[in-house]
């Protein structure tokens, strides 16, 4: 009597020998070929072109400055944008910070610096007076940038489910330049030599001369959302970010030692530009689009 093992065998052989003689034929996709009146038809009629053609100002913008670790800018500035098409464009901005340093915005952090800071034999370059630590935090003046932008998303938002307003995501990349407020440079720090801050030391950090403005170019990048209430009006959401190196908090942050190697002579008994730090700043922009010419193009 024949085993089950043996029934299996020949039951698989079996099966091998039927599959090897039944030829064998090749799967392919079929293409579905649209009829009727979808029949070459684009994948969006009536499409409302916002951009296209035209001039977007952005007037004005208001901004605050973000995650800033001794001082504070509020931007107020204007920009525009020329679309060659809908989704790219170049653009121009530029912003005044504090309507330029008309008034400052200090953070927690230099509050606590006025009140508790301890200025001592080893420190006394860096601060001669807590009391005047504000004097000499880097502050931002302006901003200006060029960039293009392109806007890859589009589409509509429902706002308390009742009305819609057309709406595009972008992203920009340029240069800016920033115009910068610091300390300015104390070529000899002997005069903070002692055990009590002198006049020509507090000088260095409150007097006439004890600030400096400075040019720093930079990258710009960002992301934003419009919104377009109508043809003519609309609101821009924005992210910008353009790190540079600054003396943020007007101190004496480097050494070198008698090879020029950096740390070793830490503090090295001078302000200048070898105590800058890379700082990567960012800020957040409201603004009112006004779109030139009033009226926007739509597609077939």
């Amino acid at each position: 009597m024949m085993s089950k093992i043996t029934q299996s065998v020949l039951v698989a052989a079996l099966a091998a020998s039927v599959a090897w003689v039944v030829p064998t034929s090749s799967v392919s996709a079929q293409d579905i070929q649209i009829t009727g009146p979808l029949a070459g038809a684009p994948a969006v009629r009536r499409l409302r072109q916002h951009r296209v053609g035209r001039v977007q100002l952005v007037v004005p913008t208001v901004g605050f400055t973000l995650q800033d670790e001794f001082s504070r800018s509020m931007i107020v500035g204007l920009g525009a944008h020329v679309h060659f098409t809908d989704f790219l464009g170049v653009g121009i901005w530029g912003g005044a910070a504090n309507f330029a340093n008309a008034f400052q915005i200090n953070t927690d952090l230099t509050s606590q610096v006025m009140v508790n800071g301890q200025t001592t034999d080893r420190n006394r370059l860096s601060m001669p007076s807590n009391e005047g630590f504000d004097d000499q935090v880097g502050r931002l003046l302006g901003l200006a940038s060029a960039h293009l932008i392109f806007a890859p998303l589009r589409g509509k938002l429902a706002l308390f489910q009742g009305a819609f307003v057309d709406t595009d995501f972008w992203i920009l990349a340029g240069f800016a330049a920033a115009f910068v407020e610091e300390r300015a440079d104390v070529g000899d720090g002997s005069v903070c030599a002692g055990t009590t801050s002198s006049a020509a030391c507090l000088a260095t950090q409150s007097g006439a001369d004890a600030r400096q403005v400075r040019f720093a170019p930079a990258p710009m990048i960002g992301v934003g959302l419009n919104l377009y209430f109508n043809e003519f009006l609309g609101l821009s959401l924005q992210w910008r970010a353009f790190p540079f190196d600054m003396n943020s908090a007007g101190t004496d942050e480097s050494g070198r030692d008698a090879n020029g190697n950096p740390g070793a002579g830490f503090p090295d008994g001078v302000i200048d530009s070898q105590d800058q730090r890379f700082y990567f700043n960012h800020m957040m922009n409201i603004g009112l689009i006004i779109n030139l010419p009033p009226e926007m193009e739509v597609s077939d």
